[in-house]
């Protein structure tokens, strides 16, 4: 059977961080595809993953990325890869909702370690 997908009729939605929100497109073990929303002024907490690689591709604003004490400015419509070990963290230090695609693989469950 086909099925497209949306925010509507995803697996399921959920929040975290700072009133961001997220929808679960694909969730297993092996990869997970989400589409998360960030609003202006907000940020994760410096994290890394142990065997999760990271694809993230911004679909509209502009996104902080802050990757082993480097920051990277990354626009709509391009990409970045974070490799598994890495710590990282995303912000959005503008005025606009940030919007990306965020391709994990494997899955990030159980496999995320806090550095704050």
């Amino acid at each position: 059977m086909i099925e497209i997908l949306s925010k509507e009729n995803c697996l399921s939605h959920y929040k975290w961080g700072d009133s961001c929100d997220g929808w679960n497109f694909v969730s297993k073990p092996e990869a997970a595809i989400k589409q998360e929303l960030m609003p202006a002024q907000t940020a994760e907490k410096l994290h890394y993953h142990t065997y999760a690689e990271q694809f993230f591709y911004i679909l509209k604003g502009q996104a902080k990325f802050l990757i082993e004490g480097e920051s990277v400015l990354v626009n709509a419509n391009t990409g970045l890869k974070i490799k598994a070990g890495d710590k990282h963290k995303i912000s959005n230090e503008t005025n606009q909702d940030l919007e990306f695609i965020l391709f994990s693989y494997p899955s990030t469950q159980n496999d995320r370690t806090d550095c704050e």
